[in-house]
């Protein structure tokens, strides 16, 4: 039982792609990482323009950079392979829609 338990928690983790999802904040830009490795394409869309989808920059490997304006705060998801994914996040809601995003909170 105990194995069938770690062979289902393996498949889970891969599954889900690896992803990782962190930010960082240089100036007045807020950058927004996302580790998606078997990705092809990443888009982000967020509430400070209505949600237009913008592309993600592919930088490295594995890893998808967005850059939006810091200090603000804002709702917002991804856009992967065509599936809408929402990484772990601190602060989410309910949308208009039935599904959830993530908030981003400045300094928290």
């Amino acid at each position: 039982m105990k194995k069938l338990v770690l062979l289902l928690a393996a498949v889970i983790f891969a599954a889900s792609g690896c992803a990782t999802h962190s930010h960082s904040v240089k100036g007045d830009t807020l950058y927004l990482h996302l580790k998606r490795p078997h990705a092809k394409v990443v888009y982000f869309a967020c509430s400070l323009d209505g949600y237009e989808m913008h592309k993600a920059e592919k930088i490295g490997r594995t890893t998808w950079r967005i850059t939006v304006p810091a200090g603000v705060e804002f709702r917002y998801f991804y856009i992967v392979d065509s599936l809408i994914y929402l990484p772990s996040c601190r602060f989410r809601e309910k949308d208009d829609f039935g599904s959830e995003n993530c908030i981003y909170v400045p300094g928290m």
